[in-house]
């Protein structure tokens, strides 16, 4: 497509430039956000939903990218690591409130190999790979002392802080794009939207009504 004053052919702001694939635009709206957002640019909203199909949703954070999907880490037994395995569908959300930007994504999920989910979690620091251990997530917690101490039962257990073994419930999901939509803010709630949609092995793009 052609650029004409800085605007593509589209008629959209030139932050939406032209890519025939969206985690390419997607990087470039990241890295943007990297400069510009004060805490963690890559947390992003996770949404399931459970076999009554009732949704939920929470903030992770984003540890890994690539063409083939969107990378977050967590307890396999939570609640939302139970869902998955039950219903393994799941959409994202990323809001950068300082350049007033937000992408969607909806996808089906498949769990990370073990040498991925290995590798990033010896590069986490000592006491989270312990409170990996330490904490049994969404379970009920009689008072904050338990989960304490089992934490000191851990370091314990565990006092070489180089030789921590991740615990088998705890790994990856890779949530595979099905679509990717990139919005903008507009004045007067004139936004800017543009969705990607993917058939097989490419990409279709449109503009969507604010």
């Amino acid at each position: 497509m052609n650029q004409k004053n800085g605007k593509n052919s589209l008629g959209l702001d030139g932050c939406f430039e032209e890519h025939d694939n969206p985690i390419d635009l997607f990087k470039k709206w990241f890295d943007k956000a990297k400069e510009s957002e004060i805490n963690d640019p890559n947390a992003v909203a996770v949404a399931t939903a459970d076999k009554n199909n009732q949704p939920n949703v929470r903030m992770v954070l984003l540890k890994g990218l690539s063409e083939k999907g969107f990378v977050f880490y967590t307890n396999f037994n939570s609640k939302k690591g139970n869902e998955l395995k039950n219903n393994q569908k799941a959409s994202l959300c990323f809001h950068w409130k300082s350049l007033r930007r937000q992408v969607r994504v909806i996808g089906e999920v498949e769990e990370v190999s073990s040498s991925e989910a290995d590798e990033y979690y010896n590069s986490r620091p000592y006491k989270n790979r312990i409170g990996a251990w330490a904490s049994s997530q969404s379970q009920v917690l009689d008072k904050r002392d338990t989960f304490l101490k089992k934490i000191i039962e851990y370091e314990k257990k565990y006092p070489n802080q180089k030789e921590v073994p991740r615990p088998l419930h705890w790994s990856g999901w890779r949530v595979l794009p099905k679509e990717i939509e990139f919005w903008l803010d507009g004045e007067g709630r004139i936004h800017e939207r543009l969705i990607y949609k993917k058939n097989k092995d490419s990409w279709s793009k449109n503009l969507l009504y604010p």
